[in-house]
Formats: C-alpha cells, sequence, structure tokens
C-alpha cells in the first residue's frame, strides 16, 4: 500500500471513529434524558427524568449511570457477564469492563460476600452522610461498595450532578468528576468491572433512597444517587439504601442550585460535596 493510499485509509477509518462516537453520544443523551435529565442515573431516572450515569455516566430523570466511553469504539469482542448472587454459595459474580479503562484500577471485589446487616458513612467536607444498606437485599451492591471503601476508591471525589424539582437526586461516585459546571466527562468514570441489578421488585425512589446509577440492565460500577425529593423513576436502579443521618446537608446543597443548568435543569452543585472517605461497619 502506497503512502498515500495509507493516508486515506487513516481518514477514513478517522472518520468512521467519529460516526460511531457520535452515535453512542446521541444514544446516551437520549438515555439520560430520563426525567428529562441525565444521570444515565436519571433519565428521568427510569425513563422519566434523565440521569446521568446514574444519573455514570452516571443522568437521570430516570437515574442511570454512564459506562466509562470505550477507548476503542470499534471494539466487538463479547464482554463477561456478571452473575447474581448464589446464595448456596454466598457469592457474587463482577464481570470485568472492557468498553474503557476504570477510573481507578482496584481489580475485582472479591465474590464470596458478606450479607449481615451494616452502614455505610460518607465522610464528606460538608459533614458525614450514613446510610443503612441493606447486604440482605442486595449483597452484590453492598460487597462492592465494601470492596471500593477498603481500597479508597471514593477518596477525594465530588458529587457531580445535582437534580432538579422534577429530578431531586445528588448524584456520586465518578472518582474522575470535576464537578465544576465546564467538564464534558463527568459521570463517565467507573471502577473497571460491571455486576448485576439487585432488589428491583416493587422499588420506588423516595426522599432518603440510595441507588446505583447505571447505563442499562447489569452495568452497575460505583455510581449512585441520592434521593432528596420523590423521583418518579422506573424501578432500573439498584436501590441499596438509606440515609439514616445527613439529609439536611443534601437540603443545603440543593437549595444553593447548580452551577450551569442543563436543559433539565441539574448540573454541578454549586456547593461542592467531596467525599473525603467511605467506610462500612457492621450493625449500628
Amino acid at each position: 500500500m502506497s503512502g498515500k493510499d495509507r493516508q486515506k485509509q487513516l481518514a477514513r477509518e478517522h472518520y468512521e471513529r467519529q460516526l460511531r462516537r457520535r452515535r453512542e453520544r446521541e444514544v446516551r443523551a437520549k438515555r439520560n434524558a430520563i426525567i428529562g435529565a441525565g444521570a444515565a442515573v436519571v433519565v428521568v431516572v427510569g425513563g422519566v427524568i434523565a440521569a446521568t450515569a446514574l444519573l455514570g455516566s452516571d443522568d437521570s430523570s430516570s437515574a442511570k449511570a454512564e459506562p466509562a466511553p470505550s477507548n476503542n469504539p470499534s471494539q466487538t469482542t463479547p464482554q463477561a457477564q456478571p452473575a447474581a448472587f448464589d446464595p448456596a454459595k454466598g457469592t457474587c459474580g463482577y464481570a470485568a469492563d472492557t468498553r474503557g479503562a476504570p477510573a481507578k484500577d482496584v481489580g475485582l471485589p472479591p465474590a464470596k460476600v458478606d450479607t449481615t446487616p451494616k452502614t455505610m458513612t460518607l465522610k464528606t467536607n460538608r459533614g458525614d452522610i450514613v446510610i443503612k444498606v441493606s447486604a440482605e437485599k442486595t449483597p452484590c451492591t453492598v460487597n462492592s461498595f465494601a470492596f471500593l471503601a477498603k481500597r479508597k476508591y471514593f477518596n477525594g471525589s465530588r458529587c457531580h450532578r445535582l437534580g432538579s424539582d422534577r429530578f431531586p437526586v445528588l448524584q456520586c461516585g465518578d472518582p474522575l468528576a470535576k464537578a465544576d459546571g465546564k467538564s464534558q466527562t463527568d459521570g463517565q468514570g467507573g471502577p473497571g468491572y460491571r455486576f448485576v441489578n439487585e432488589n428491583l421488585k416493587g422499588a420506588t425512589y423516595t426522599r432518603g433512597v440510595v441507588a446505583m446509577a447505571n447505563s442499562g440492565p447489569d452495568t452497575n460500577g460505583s455510581q449512585f444517587f441520592i434521593v432528596y425529593g420523590n423521583a418518579p423513576l422506573d424501578p432500573d436502579f439498584t436501590p441499596f439504601g438509606t440515609v439514616t443521618k445527613g439529609m439536611e446537608i443534601i437540603d443545603k446543597v440543593n437549595k444553593a442550585g447548580v452551577i450551569t443548568p442543563g436543559p433539565d435543569g441539574t448540573g454541578a452543585p454549586k456547593e461542592t460535596v467531596e467525599i473525603k472517605d467511605v467506610t462500612m461497619s457492621g450493625k449500628s
């Protein structure tokens, strides 16, 4: 192949990659407008509110979390599928997410899980947010959070999306998010693995509920959202806990509003919420 032909081929491949990325962005945009918003956690989150990856890449009028974008759009190798909790063995099957590089490479959580009651504490720059998590109903989810907390995955991360009256959620869990009202990549960070949806039957997203953001069935990673109102989301986002202390923090952040509101009214909060540390303890 001549140098000229090679240049044409490279130009054609570049153009095809651009088209693929554009299609991916369009799909994400539609998915994220769940409540009209985008989280991949709130599309609304569920279909009514648009969330972002959640709300992951995570947008949510439905709160869905958007997956990290692939660094290789032409990749066609099928991904391994995560497996649900096996009560006989006490294990969960986590699957590597090959769509892009992880925000932090921490490996995979242990398959063996502990289903005893637990409390998760988010230590933030604005105070502690304490969450009672359901390890019995959402063993794979809680096991993942315990693993990420131990690896200091969330330390220094910022909650990147604050909702609106239609989409009352605060989305967090992307360690790369700048939450400055300017970044176009907030909500795309993930841990490099995926796990199944859990506890969806009859799920509702009322004040205090904490749920996973996602970009479709069984695409959970690290992004999650906290509901501070009543979010009209479809039961597509794993609810794994309830805030028992610290809702006043989120109310104050909500009152301050967002830096640059998107079409659905959501955006990076004016009052930054930075997670300093996450701990998981036994029943308090």
